[in-house]
């Protein structure tokens, strides 16, 4: 089964600093403005989850959350959270090092698709994720 986000080994090590760093984290991607479609990396005390947004996974151990209307947009695709350097202008706590996530995709194949769409409809709210640490 495909997972729906996954992350790179970069970003995998990036998310376990700011963890320790930081304490607990989640991501929220939504299509809105200043960062457009950038994942945002959020101290899960400073970041309030919505009715609106889904738990599209997990990633490293911190829930992925995306708009439900960006959901629509890469329903067929798998989001794969990679690293690049420049931080700009961010809200997302790595900007601060000169760095920043950013997402790629793939398509996902035929079978994949079929095997998601059974799986259900998403969950959303904060509600959902319940972290095992």
């Amino acid at each position: 089964m495909a997972d729906r986000v996954i992350a790179t080994l970069e970003a995998t090590v990036l998310i376990g600093r700011l963890r320790t760093e930081h304490g607990p984290l989640l991501f929220h991607q939504s299509g809105g403005c200043c960062e457009g479609t950038a994942p945002m990396c959020f101290k899960q005390s400073d970041f309030r989850v919505g009715p609106g947004d889904v738990l599209l996974g997990v990633i490293a151990g911190v829930p992925f959350y995306i708009g439900r209307g960006q959901f629509g947009y890469c329903a067929n695709s798998q989001l794969i959270i990679d690293v690049t350097t420049g931080g700009g202008d961010s809200f997302s706590i790595e900007a601060a090092d000169g760095v920043r996530f950013i997402t790629r995709s793939r398509l996902f194949t035929e079978q994949e698709a079929r095997n998601l769409a059974a799986d259900g409809p998403l969950p959303s709210g904060p509600e959902t994720f319940r972290p095992d640490v």
